[in-house]
């Protein structure tokens, strides 16, 4: 097959180039029109050496120069550099602590960050998408954290529909993504809608880490088919790192660049690398695949310094900066440069005005997804209510129909400890929904369209209403099942207390989350938060004899502490309960005024436990308080965070 065919089976239905219109829309990114190449100039990237702490060059002085309407396949084996290269060229972070050195140019002018990220849309090698949402929405959802609030909502929904056809996902338009537990997209087609939703914003660049991972040669095929006609088309500049292509998804790239080491082994057209090579009698046998075969000239995986194929890739490596073809390609790229100087009537790149949505529109529109995302996606929020409604169910059966006679004093306070510390507890059951909803956080603000402070607001917010939910839910069950004060403010400042415990819990979820992002790390440091503040909240140990170091350094910062206080003083300042008889008087567990009379005031519970009345404003302060320092610390950690 030429490279010249696009054109792909799928099942029944056959996509070939006539079939692949992305009908641009002229509007106000006509400035993007005017890329006509993208070059950089002795990029080199250098991290420590962990151990020597010498300076290590894992990029090294790399030139390349891709036009309008190209194709670049980036290749190499594992550690030459490819994604260090990809990165670099995105002004995104090569590598941890990498210093980054060098001229990335679009027209020969030099691009800053926000430059190229507008010029620019970038495609993780794991999809960046929702797997609750339907294509469309995904399609919907990055245009209106993309486009400018300048566009019309009838463009932006044709600008839509255009690249849903484009990629050949008409009938998949109201399809989910895919989740583990309900079916979705096919791989290729999940590849195709990752890259859709990266051009709705018509950018000139498209850099793609890997796109073709995880899938096999055909579907390979189908996914840089499907982007090559609309670079063709349009004019778009496309930059991939790609592992061992089939040969059918090779020829459809138009130059290659070819790394071992960090180093350049080759740059140019597909079409002359095997010539190159043979030129230094490295021919290809015939009926081979030519990304094996230059793959395995310079792969050193297993080569040791001084065997033959670590010698072999050296001298490529050497051959490539001494040849005709390295010196053209260094000329070709300075010659961008004085193009640009020369032709003054060529608009600054680095100076144009940016457009983006308005302030208030990047978490409007997190909110709706993330609206659409909780109520389709049961492990966010509908596993949790399942699980809140076991426990308060298994509660209120355990504690049930507790009396007013005093040895239902203490099943009384065990059932308020309970229910307040696993109900918080239970929290960790949000880490894995969050840590997702932060990876696709990580790689849009990569793209430069969300915020740290759009997306945890819109968190906050869209939380509330489910967490109010379950507090309600706990509550009609748990509390009239356990014949706690049968009083209807009773009922609601009790609910109001477990609902604050539930959002100081998720806030203590994120604020662990966004310092751990790690699934297991953030589970045990949040199930470890936890421990320690049931520990520490009074119940287990009576404030008048907690350890004075546990007391001052932690109760105090312990949310549930105060809800363990106010679910106290609502249960118990207004209620009596009868002593147990002895002879001719009462036996009484607690000391109390109405002893004479065999009863036992419910202040006197509270007293033994040290916990003050008429302090019920001040502790609701306080747990407002501290869920505004953890989610303030979630903003800082995600604003210094500089993923």
């Amino acid at each position: 097959m030429s490279s010249d065919d696009t054109s792909v089976e799928q099942g029944n239905i056959h996509f070939g180039p006539a079939d692949l219109e992305l009908n641009r829309i002229q509007t106000s990114h006509l400035i993007n029109d005017a890329v006509d190449h993208f070059s950089w100039k002795n990029l080199t990237v250098t991290v420590k050496d962990r151990k020597t702490k010498k300076a290590i060059q894992i990029l090294d002085n790399a030139h390349g120069i891709v036009n309008a309407g190209e194709m670049l396949a980036i290749m190499g084996p594992s550690g030459s550099g490819k994604t260090t290269m990809l990165n670099a060229l995105a002004h995104r972070k090569a590598a941890a602590g990498a210093v980054t050195t060098g001229d990335i140019m679009a027209n020969g002018q030099k691009m800053n960050l926000q430059t190229i990220r507008h010029l620019s849309s970038y495609v993780e090698q794991e999809d960046a998408l929702i797997g609750s949402l339907t294509v469309r929405e995904t399609m919907k959802f990055a245009a209106g954290l993309a486009l400018s609030s300048h566009i019309s909502h009838a463009e932006r929904e044709q600008r839509t529909d255009d690249l849903i056809a484009s990629f050949g996902l008409q009938e998949q338009a109201h399809t989910i993504v895919g989740t583990p537990i309900r079916k979705g997209l096919s791989g290729g087609q999940k590849k195709r809608l990752g890259v859709a939703s990266r051009l709705v914003t018509d950018p000139r660049i498209l850099f793609l880490d890997e796109p073709t991972s995880g899938l096999d040669s055909t579907l390979s095929y189908e996914v840089i088919n499907f982007i090559r006609a609309i670079a063709k088309k349009n004019k778009l500049i496309v930059i991939a790192s790609i592992h061992q292509p089939s040969t059918a998804t090779y020829k459809l790239f138009d130059k290659l660049a070819l790394m071992s080491k960090g180093k350049m082994c080759y740059f140019g057209p597909l079409n002359e690398a095997s010539h190159y090579f043979s030129g230094l009698d490295l021919h290809m046998p015939s009926e081979t695949n030519p990304a094996e075969f230059f793959l395995d000239l310079i792969n050193t995986d297993l080569a040791k310094e001084g065997d033959r194929v670590y010698q072999r890739t050296q001298r490529i490596i050497e051959a490539w900066g001494a040849s005709r073809q390295a010196l053209q390609l260094a000329d070709e790229v300075e010659s961008s440069i004085f193009s640009s100087k020369d032709a003054g009537h060529v608009q600054d790149l680095s100076k144009m005005k940016i457009q983006k949505p308005s302030p208030w529109k990047i978490p409007w529109v997190l909110l709706q997804r993330s609206w659409i995302k909780a109520y389709r996606d049961i492990v966010a929020y509908e596993i949790r209510i399942i699980m809140y409604v076991g426990l308060a169910i298994l509660m209120g059966t355990v504690f049930l129909r507790l009396k007013t006679s005093q040895e239902y004093i203490q099943p009384f306070i065990n059932a308020i400890f309970f229910g307040s510390a696993f109900m918080s507890f239970m929290a960790v059951a949000y880490v894995p929904a969050f840590l997702e909803d932060q990876a696709n956080f990580a790689k849009e603000r990569a793209n430069g369209l969300v915020g740290p402070s759009a997306f945890l607001i819109s968190n906050f917010i869209i939380g509330l209403p489910f967490l109010f939910l379950i507090a309600i839910l706990f509550s009609v069950i748990e509390y009239f099942l356990s014949g706690f004060r049968l009083d209807g403010n009773a009922f609601f400042l009790y609910t109001m207390w477990l609902f604050l415990d539930l959002l100081a819990a998720e806030s203590l979820v994120v604020l662990v989350s966004v310092i751990f992002p790690i699934f297991v790390v953030a589970l045990a440091v949040t199930a470890f938060a936890n421990g320690l503040w049931m520990c520490v909240d009074g119940f287990l140990v009576p404030m008048n004899i907690l350890n004075p170091f546990w007391k001052y350094v932690f109760h105090y910062i312990d949310y549930q502490a105060y809800v363990f206080q106010g679910m106290m003083v609502n249960e118990f300042k207004d209620r009596t309960y009868s002593c147990a008889r002895l002879g001719d008087g009462y036996q009484c567990s607690y000391p109390s005024d109405l002893i004479s009379e065999g009863k036992i005031e419910g202040t006197a519970v509270l007293k033994a436990f040290n916990i003050s009345l008429n302090k019920e404003g001040e502790w609701v302060g306080i747990l407002i308080a501290i869920i505004v320092v953890y989610r303030l610390l979630s903003y800082l950690v995600l604003r210094l965070r500089n993923d």
